[in-house]
């Protein structure tokens, strides 16, 4: 009896699903609980698991492409079963699968059917990466149709390094072109640019007009497909108003210089502290640790922390949970491999989901200050500039401390303007003086 594969509910949020790669090809013989395909999801890449018995027949949907909950994307079946039934199916549209909290993977048992053999529907083509060539003859193309079939973390170091995808051969599954592909073109050495004498006069109205520039179309991640969808709902539904204040960062760069030097190993970070400081005054403000939901607002007990994390296609923010309970050293460690495991997109979604109040810090990069869109249903989100040497005036005398400045932007349904400023007095209080947080 053959089995449906169908695009299965790998985290609470998602609403599609891309092959990132599959691990058999038609004709391979599967086992229930073998891995068969890798699927990017909204937040990290998860392995897809046969529920059945047999071989992979037939792939519907190819690497790089998406589909919706519950379309059909494979089939398995015995060697010489009838599923032309089951492929005529994938050229109609999906049913969506009802929304529900957790959803295990389904592939549903299909009837054999007596009916003769059909011809089987064609699979949906790879996707396309279009470019303007400015008439040159592409080199060379990825598939029969003269699509590429690129990734596109590969995609994006190409068109830093200003490499012609066309010229390339893939030695990815089916010719795609990955990153080891780009590096190695990089690698090689570049001709010689020809020599060029002094430039002429052009006479007004003589000049040449160039062609368009040239382009490449990406197929957008799932990760940025869910920033697109989780934004719109924020920074517009959601009031936002936005507080700043600075802070002088002497005491606590003295604290986290002593700490490391008592243990190299445990690697305290600025934003570990600020993580801990936050977390401390999330509990002493408990209307700042809290959500609007409708018809309710919900506050929390304890301060979950999501902490921004940049990755090659988007942002996630993995939780810490409990921070307020957690000592520096936890906190830190717990980073570290939250982020690593983030940036190969191997996290759990109870890991980067349902936190009460998050922070992104951008100072790393060297910015002084930026604001920060909410993460609904969060209350509130941080965001931390870098920590600078400035003068400032203290005791009727100038003096140089380090200063760093955050903006703390509110969900007007839950936190008002008085209620924000005391968050942040408290916060500010802490990090000036984090002996506090051994009282």
């Amino acid at each position: 009896m053959a089995t449906k594969v169908i695009m299965p509910k790998l985290s609470p949020t998602m609403e599609e699903g891309q092959i990132s790669r599959w691990l058999k090809k038609e004709g391979d013989k599967v086992s229930m609980g073998e891995p068969l395909a890798e699927i990017d999801t909204d937040k990290a890449t998860m392995e897809m698991q046969a529920l059945a018995n047999g071989v992979l027949r037939k792939i519907l949907i190819n690497e790089g492409q998406s589909a919706p909950l519950g379309q059909l994307i494979a089939v398995i079946g015995e060697p010489n079963e009838d599923i032309a039934s089951l492929l005529s199916e994938a050229s109609a549209p999906a049913k969506q699968e009802p929304k529900k909290e957790e959803q295990p993977q389904q592939q549903e048992q299909a009837k054999p059917t007596p009916q003769p053999q059909a011809k089987a529907a064609a699979a949906t083509t790879a996707p396309t990466v279009r470019t303007v060539d400015n008439g040159r003859q592409p080199q060379a193309a990825a598939t029969d149709s003269g699509r590429l079939i690129v990734s596109p973390l590969a995609a994006r170091i190409a068109a830093e390094a200003g490499i012609d995808l066309r010229s390339l051969q893939g030695s990815g599954p089916g010719g795609r072109i990955i990153k080891k592909d780009i590096e190695a073109a990089i690698s090689q050495p570049k001709a010689a640019p020809a020599a060029q004498g002094f430039p002429r006069v052009v006479e007004t109205g003589r000049f040449q007009q160039a062609a368009a520039s040239a382009y490449r179309d990406e197929p957008a991640s799932e990760i940025r497909k869910t920033i697109a969808k989780r934004l719109v709902t924020s920074l517009g539904p959601v009031p936002h108003f936005f507080l700043t204040t600075e802070i002088e960062m002497d005491r606590a760069a003295e604290m986290r210089k002593g700490i490391n030097a008592l243990d190299p190993d445990l690697k305290i970070s600025i934003n570990d502290i600020v993580i801990k400081v936050a977390a401390a005054a999330l509990i002493q403000h408990p209307a700042v640790n809290a959500s609007f939901q409708e018809k309710f607002v919900r506050y929390y007990e304890r301060a979950d922390i999501g902490v921004a994390v940049a990755i090659e296609e988007g942002l996630i923010t993995p939780v810490i949970r409990s921070a307020d309970q957690k000592s520096l050293s936890e906190i830190a460690a717990e980073v570290r491999e939250l982020a690593e495991r983030a940036r190969s997109r191997k996290l759990k979604p109870e890991e980067y989901t349902g936190a009460s109040f998050s922070i992104s810090n951008l100072g790393m990069f060297g910015i002084d200050e930026f604001t920060a869109v909410i993460n609904p249903p969060e209350g509130a989100i941080l965001a931390v500039g870098a920590m600078t040497a400035k003068p400032v005036v203290r005791d009727n005398e100038i003096v140089i401390r380090q200063i760093m400045r955050v903006t703390m932007s509110c969900d007007h349904r839950v936190i008002d303007g008085a209620t924000g400023a005391k968050f942040l007095q408290t916060f500010k209080k802490i990090l000036e003086n984090p002996m506090y947080l051994v009282v």
